[in-house]
């Protein structure tokens, strides 16, 4: 008879190559920058000075229509507007540890694991605060509020002073001060993501007062982004004036087709809008609080939209994400990795009104 091992006796090899479950970086960093013209504006003042608050000022422009002629201008000045959103920092941490009672059976690094694992945490944090965001209340002056905990009050405040920059469904006349009230006004019918309804939001934005500012590129053609949901982005491509904008107008030469996002998906444009899918939209409105599920018309769904202009969020960094080690831990038995990070991010706000968005509110059914 052949001796059998025990299996806990048997040796094991492990790949030193590990799996890491996919997370989607920020997707928002094409869009990130330091200057004025940037959709989502970064600001570094406190990596050199000491502070909690960044104050942002906003200097609003001149409507008057001065004077003609002889007319005297003394007495005639017209003021000079300005206003403030401050912006607060706050430590985010997290760390693994790895204990040489666990490091010693694998051939896995998992110290490299633990870095790479804390990298996509933190991406993934920064792409859902950055959502939040976008989604949260102005309540008085640059005063913001998630939207998961906005009282009914702050949502109707919200409604009531950004009336200019907030479309529900595919018209206007959808709009009411009391926002539950607009939101079961979209219904699965009318309501979805559409272009014309995106056409419709582009044209608030170039209407609205003060002015929510185009993104401009080089050679001084402007277009705004409109950041949408899964949900929301099906309806779109769904939408046969999109279809048939892909089919009629999109290259065909050479490799053109594998461009068009009929046969390879990516961004889609229309009317001087680029449409980006960012699918964690959908699980920020599934949150507790946030009370979108079931807004609309028959209890529909509800989903939103970002028309976004330049300025439309701020981010002040007082460290921007820095690894640490820590090899002392139980007589340097257990040591770990951590990643820190001071910052903060706000909807950029002034007197009331979200600065550099348009919000649409979609009817967004689920997949069945």
């Amino acid at each position: 008879m052949e001796v059998a091992l025990a299996t806990a006796s048997e040796k094991q090899m492990w790949t030193d190559k590990y799996l890491i479950e996919y997370i989607r970086r920020s997707g928002f960093m094409a869009f990130m920058g330091r200057s004025s013209n940037s959709i989502i504006q970064a600001r570094y003042e406190l990596n050199e000075e000491s502070g909690k608050t960044i104050n942002i000022p906003l200097i609003t422009r001149l409507v008057g229509s001065g004077v003609t002629g002889s007319q005297s201008l003394d007495g005639a000045e017209e003021e000079l507007t300005n206003y403030n959103c401050a912006i607060s920092i706050d430590w985010r941490r997290n760390a693994v540890r790895v204990p040489k009672s666990t490091s010693y059976k694998t051939e896995i690094d998992l110290f490299d694991a633990a870095r790479e694992a804390l990298k996509n945490w933190e991406a993934e944090k920064l792409r859902d605060d950055i959502v939040r965001a976008m989604l949260s209340v102005v309540t008085t002056g640059d005063t913001t509020v998630a939207m998961a905990s906005a009282s009914a009050a702050n949502r109707n405040a919200y409604s009531a002073a950004n009336s200019d920059r907030l479309l529900f469904g595919n018209s206007v006349a959808n709009y009411s001060a009391t926002f539950a009230t607009a939101l079961a006004n979209c219904d699965t019918t009318n309501d979805k993501l559409t272009v014309a309804t995106a056409s419709l939001a582009r044209r608030l934005a170039r209407s609205a007062n003060p002015h929510i500012r185009p993104y401009q590129v080089d050679d001084g053609r402007e277009f705004y982004v409109m950041f949408c949901s899964a949900r929301a982005f099906r309806d779109l491509k769904l939408d046969s004036s999109m279809i048939n904008a892909n089919r009629d107008a999109r290259a065909r030469e050479g490799n053109g087709y594998m461009n068009n996002p009929l046969f390879r998906d990516g961004d889609l444009w229309y009317d001087g809008i680029l449409f980006r899918e960012v699918p964690e939209i959908d699980d920020v409105c599934a949150e507790s609080g946030v009370g979108l599920n079931g807004a609309g018309a028959s209890s529909a769904d509800v989903r939103p939209c970002f028309l976004a202009g330049v300025q439309a969020v701020g981010i002040a960094w007082g460290q921007e994400p820095t690894p640490r080690t820590d090899t002392k831990k139980d007589f340097e038995f257990r040591p770990g990795v951590a990643i820190e990070e001071l910052l903060g991010v706000k909807k950029m706000a002034y007197n009331g009104k979200q600065h550099g968005l348009v919000t649409l509110f979609t009817a967004a059914a689920a997949d069945s």
